[in-house]
């Protein structure tokens, strides 16, 4: 790490603490050359998720649109804010530990569909009848039944 003030490449380690808000290391250091104290504060890089849309387009995972799709499914049921920042939490999660930085976006629905139907009947089916664009009528009483 260099040094702020001379430019020195070399320092040590004096106190090394977690930061619990942003989820990263705070190093207070000094310098070898002008021995001068400085903090640093280190993080794990993400690495950016793209979805692959069902046209073969491709954008930025958004966790603000996701959001915006499950608490529309929600809408009027017993389901708790709380709850779906968890859902959104493990689902974030579950993205960040795969080994590749692209997701089809059929995968990602099945991702949802699987936290609402564990969550609430009503909001599983309100966001499949979007996911899955059913054409008629009969197609969802299909799809109703096989709950």
């Amino acid at each position: 790490m260099k040094c702020i003030y001379c430019g020195h490449s070399e320092s040590k380690v004096l106190d090394s603490r977690n930061s619990d808000e942003t989820n990263s290391i705070r190093r207070r250091r000094e310098c070898l050359n002008c021995g001068r104290r400085f903090t640093t504060y280190e993080s794990v890089e993400r690495v950016p998720v793209v979805v692959i849309k069902k046209d073969g387009s491709k954008q930025p995972f958004d966790r603000e649109k996701l959001k915006r799709g499950i608490v529309k499914a929600c809408e009027k049921r017993p389901v708790k804010m709380e709850t779906i920042e968890e859902v959104l939490d493990s689902i974030e999660k579950k993205l960040q530990s795969m080994t590749t930085s692209e997701i089809a976006s059929s995968r990602l629905a099945e991702l949802v569909l699987s936290a609402l139907k564990a969550i609430d009947e009503i909001a599983y089916v309100r966001f499949a009848m979007v996911y899955k664009n059913f054409d008629d009528t009969f197609a969802l009483k299909s799809f109703l039944s096989m709950l």
